[in-house]
């Protein structure tokens, strides 16, 4: 929870209209479609390619909404009685440092997991396991881009015991963004692919941007029959400062595999 004061501290903004009041936040809304509880919620406005979220504040005012986060400027910002706008230079960092200050509230065991593809089954895996003795919140669906890391965080909780999220980028200089989000104790590398390999010079380059998520962690579990991933590991040297718990099928690891037994559930 954090006051709108508080909102405005942290995203560098500033409360171009503000009440009188000091509202308490507790839920983060971006998408106008989501149904919301209109108290003690903040409206993002996000710009994207095809979808601009200041088109829709007029239509969450009339459904109660109070509190907004923008970038664009309001015309008729006063015909919003008992409202308050915080401006931001950019919405979307405005939500991911916001999310960063909800992640510094916690600190329980926090698993973050990358690769290029299965990081959702992964994390639900993980979940189904977990969940018989702990409380465990995790990623919504897929929900591991810019937007969607920080509003998997934002559902932490104090009564959480374990934490999965995964993250997902697709250019350079996204992982930081994310790994300041997330902060894992430890880290799943799940594989590297040719997805989005369009927007990176080479595939390592790809696999170091993706590691950038696993730079302060305790511990790493990767395949060691991944040789690309390996090699940039061993070139970084993170190796040196973090545990790595390996699994393969052909090479000497910490669990070696030596037989898969498939069977079909009726």
């Amino acid at each position: 929870m954090f006051k709108i004061s508080e909102i405005a501290t942290i995203t560098g903004g500033e409360r171009i209209r503000k009440t009188t009041g000091n509202a308490e936040i507790t839920d983060i809304l971006v998408d106008s479609r989501r149904y919301i509880t209109a108290d003690k919620c903040v409206f993002i406005a996000l710009k994207g390619r095809n979808n601009n979220g200041h088109d829709y504040i007029h239509e969450l005012y009339e459904k109660g909404i109070r509190s907004f986060v923008i970038s664009d400027t309001i015309a008729d910002i006063d015909a919003y009685s008992g409202a308050d706008f915080i401006h931001v230079k950019d919405t979307l960092k405005a939500l991911q440092a916001l999310s960063k200050a909800h992640r510094e509230k916690f600190d329980i065991p926090v698993i973050g997991i990358t690769g290029s593809n299965g990081k959702t089954i992964i994390k639900e895996w993980l979940f189904q396991i977990l969940q018989h003795e702990h409380k465990v919140v995790r990623s919504p669906k897929s929900y591991n881009s810019q937007v969607g890391v920080p509003l998997s965080v934002w559902q932490m909780e104090k009564s959480y015991e374990y934490a999965i999220f995964e993250a997902g980028i697709s250019q350079p200089d996204e992982m930081d963004k994310l790994q300041q989000i997330i902060k894992p104790k430890i880290g799943i590398f799940a594989n590297i692919g040719e997805a989005h390999n369009e927007k990176f010079i080479s595939q390592n380059q790809k696999i170091g941007e993706k590691l950038k998520l696993f730079t302060k962690v305790d511990a790493l579990v990767y395949c060691a029959d991944h040789t690309a991933i390996q090699e940039v590991l061993f070139r970084s040297q993170i190796l040196e400062t973090i545990k790595a718990f390996t699994w393969s099928r052909k090479e000497e690891a910490d669990l070696k595999i030596t037989s898969v037994q498939k069977t079909h559930l009726e």
